[in-house]
């Protein structure tokens, strides 16, 4: 993942990335994160504010027994604190956990530099 990340950030520019990171989901479609359960439907109802040419990627982080694991790759590369999280990559700009669930914010997110 990290190539791929380092490519579109090599392609795109920082600004022109915004990621979020949502827990993982079983076969059902369901995730064993309650909170990004919850801000998903918040995010993808803001994703028509996105500057054009932007470029949304849904990554999600694993099980949770991954993602619990301090050395995971999500906390030492994107030092990421929470699920979900909303970031704008190359940039200090984030959204974490129930800051997800606030439509305003993350319009925020995807209209400002």
């Amino acid at each position: 993942y990290s190539d791929l990340l380092l490519t579109l950030c090599c392609t795109l520019g920082p600004a022109d990335l915004n990621q979020p990171a949502p827990g993982d989901k079983d076969k059902q479609g369901k995730s064993w994160c309650p909170d990004c359960v919850k801000a998903e439907p918040v995010v993808r109802g803001q994703l028509s504010h996105l500057p054009e040419g932007s470029v949304f990627i849904y990554c999600q982080v694993g099980e949770r027994a991954y993602w619990k694991d301090p050395k995971n790759d999500f906390k030492e590369t994107l030092k990421l604190t929470g699920v979900p999280t909303l970031l704008r990559y190359g940039t200090p700009q984030k959204l974490v956990e129930e800051e997800c669930f606030k439509a305003d914010l993350v319009k925020m997110m995807f209209t400002e530099d």
